[in-house]
């Protein structure tokens, strides 16, 4: 997977490169065919009294779809981390959707039963 990362109103430091490509790399185990992350993270320009709000988005291709997040919150990583999560569900739920479409590919099927929910 490539990953894009771009930054708004604030320095990218080693750190929050490193932090980012970490979740983003992570998002593999729940579907292998990521083909780009386009993350952009920063500051929102709006004046708060509670102090920044951070900004983190991302837009995912994956074969077929673009998977979008964005996420505010009080720190960086917490906005990282929600985007991070939101799109575990959402290639989740992708990955369900292409085994109901396609159902004689077994990878698909044992994919999604390891990752969903019991009910």
């Amino acid at each position: 997977m490539q990953i894009q990362i771009t930054g708004k109103g604030i320095e990218l430091t080693d750190a929050i490169k490193d932090y980012v490509e970490k979740k983003m790399l992570a998002l593999e185990k729940f579907y292998g065919r990521i083909i780009r992350a386009d993350v952009s993270v920063g500051v929102e320009n709006h004046h708060h009294q509670k102090g920044k709000i951070f900004v983190a988005e991302c837009k995912l291709e994956v074969p077929g779809k673009d998977l979008f997040a964005g996420k505010n919150e009080k720190t960086l990583y917490k906005a990282v981390d929600k985007i991070r999560d939101y799109l575990e569900g959402e290639l989740k739920k992708h990955k369900v959707r292409l085994q109901e479409k396609n159902p004689k590919d077994k990878r698909l099927v044992r994919a999604s039963k390891e990752y969903l929910p019991e009910e």
